[in-house]
């Protein structure tokens, strides 16, 4: 029986920590979950970035394994004798690029168990890619615990992966709901001259720019609304916040439709609560999504939020009553969208409103701490 004066030491595995919606929920986690009751260390599979910068406490620490591209079995002999040296007593893996962490695990002595699923990349979008489907089972006995991110990522789990019902415990993401809000005033002076302007209808996307993101999608869905209703080039703009591979090929795209003034390419930003209040529409074009942060945000910031119907997206906006759903890579239906929000602006607040609602009642960061602590105190209540 664990002393109550004994902080137990949870070890998060990840592959990177850099900006990203995986690595802003365990931050969020860290910093949220109550400081006496437990302690926390973050191991990188390869390394971090100054996002680190974002966990609050001092004494989180947070170690680089260096994993060199391609295989490299050395890095879990590395991360067995890091294991063996910290002594965590919880275990919590993310994803599939930190799935085989389970095994040092194990041979570490690490009692208790836990693998998030928190969405998939582009060369496995529908999550049966014969190999990393092998892989996951293969490394199933090992985990004692599933934390899927979304009722979808759950079904997969059972039916693809074939993980009893009785091992998954589903937890949606949470959002701070008083650092994303609404302020009556808006604060424009971070935005381009040109995009200040009443008038303006700010439409916005925050994310990496990655092809499972799809944010070319959402360009060529902008660039039709601008080509078949010209008038409204007067009113819409668009802002893009992140960066990644794909900015080279969008400003390209952007730069040849003659369309650079409407489109501010804002790069990665730490300040993205305050770019949310600036915005009027919110839009995630994903090829595919476990639970979005950043749709989260939106809502929290009450913008109406046009989704891609994949993945977790339908748990979250609900068509019609908080944003619209639209089908992926289909940017005439993107842009169809855009212009019920520009003809009845009426929409833009009622849809933004109960979207803050729908976060506060059901997606708060208190909620989410409080699902993951659960977890936490009964596996180390039946492990130790």
């Amino acid at each position: 029986m664990i002393q109550s004066t004994y902080k137990p030491l949870i070890a998060h595995v990840l592959f990177r920590l850099g900006t990203g919606g995986l690595e802003n929920g365990l931050v969020n986690l860290i910093n949220t979950l109550p400081d006496d009751s437990y302690r926390h260390a973050v191991i990188c599979m390869t390394d971090y970035t100054d996002f680190r910068n974002r966990i609050n406490s001092n004494t989180v620490q947070v170690y680089c394994l260096n994993k060199k591209p391609g295989q490299d079995l050395a890095v879990y002999l590395r991360l067995w004798r890091l294991l063996r040296k910290i002594k965590p007593d919880i275990l919590h893996t993310r994803n599939l690029s930190a799935l085989e962490a389970q095994l040092p695990g194990l041979l570490a002595g690490v009692k208790c168990r836990i693998h998030g699923e928190h969405g998939r990349d582009i060369d496995d979008v529908d999550g049966t890619h014969w190999r990393y489907v092998l892989l996951r089972r293969w490394f199933r006995p090992l985990v004692q615990r599933y934390i899927p991110m979304s009722k979808d990522l759950e079904g997969w789990l059972i039916k693809q992966i074939k993980v009893p019902v009785t091992k998954i415990s589903q937890v949606y993401n949470g959002v701070d709901i008083k650092r994303f809000k609404v302020n009556d005033a808006k604060p424009l002076s971070i935005l381009p001259s040109d995009f200040r302007a009443p008038e303006r209808l700010l439409i916005g996307t925050v994310g990496r720019l990655d092809p499972v993101k799809d944010q070319l999608t959402l360009v060529q869905a902008f660039i039709h609304l601008i080509k078949t209703t010209p008038e409204l080039s007067h009113q819409a703009r668009l802002i893009i916040v992140g960066d990644g591979v794909l900015l080279s090929a969008l400003q390209t795209v952007v730069r040849d439709a003659n369309i650079d003034h409407l489109v501010w390419f804002a790069g990665e930003r730490h300040d993205v609560a305050d770019i949310m209040q600036t915005l009027d529409l919110f839009v995630l074009p994903s090829i595919n999504e476990g639970i979005s942060n950043t749709i989260l945000e939106a809502m929290a910031s009450a913008l109406p939020v046009i989704a891609t119907e994949v993945g977790g997206n339908p748990e979250l906006v609900v068509d019609g009553q908080t944003g619209y759903l639209v089908s992926k890579q289909d940017p005439i239906a993107m842009a169809v969208a855009f212009k019920r929000y520009l003809l009845q602006p009426e929409l833009l607040r009622l849809h933004g409103q109960a979207g803050r609602s729908r976060v506060v009642s059901t997606f708060s960061l208190s909620r989410m701490m409080a699902d993951y602590k659960a977890i936490y105190d009964k596996l180390l209540v039946e492990r130790v």
